[in-house]
């Protein structure tokens, strides 16, 4: 029987911990209606895509495909497994490599035309957030307001 491993994140603390749920949930179904088994789910709560090394969820599974614990990987979408082209295709590789396929509930099975656009577009929408977020906060700034949050040592003071 295949096993499959569940990968569930989400990026903020400003969004809800329930996120992890649905995920989880809806890709447990996935792998009902394949006739896979689930093994482990694997998590990162409030942890951006774009950096694999602070991930911890990711990185054990990435060790647990590597030990051979599981034979499929299913996730809601790519973006959830990473937002970083060179983490993405590392991820890949490594998966591929320990005989263990990717399959998501938005893209199907992931292939290598995938990764490089997929991952891609993925690494342009963290580009163009921060951009956002950078004028957001110029915005701010040029209106008087904090540009941020607090630094150590500091107190803000109201100006009249």
């Amino acid at each position: 029987m295949t096993r499959a491993a569940i990968y569930a994140r989400y990026s903020s603390d400003l969004q809800s911990e329930a996120s992890i749920d649905d995920q989880v949930r809806l890709c447990r179904e996935r792998a009902e209606t394949d006739g896979f088994t689930v093994g482990d789910i694997f998590t990162d709560y409030a942890i951006s895509g774009g950096n694999l090394s602070n991930r911890p969820g990711m990185l054990s599974l990435l060790d647990a495909a590597k030990r051979g614990e599981c034979d499929v990987l299913i996730a809601e979408a790519l973006d959830r497994i990473s937002r970083d082209q060179e983490d993405i295709a590392g991820s890949y590789k490594r998966l591929n490599h320990a005989g263990v396929s990717i399959n998501t509930l938005s893209e199907g099975l992931i292939n290598e035309l995938h990764i490089g656009l997929k991952g891609t577009m993925n690494a342009l929408f963290l580009q163009d957030l921060a951009d956002k977020t950078r004028r957001g906060l110029r915005g701010r700034v040029e209106q008087g307001k904090s540009g941020g949050g607090l630094c150590f040592g500091y107190d803000a003071m109201r100006k009249v």
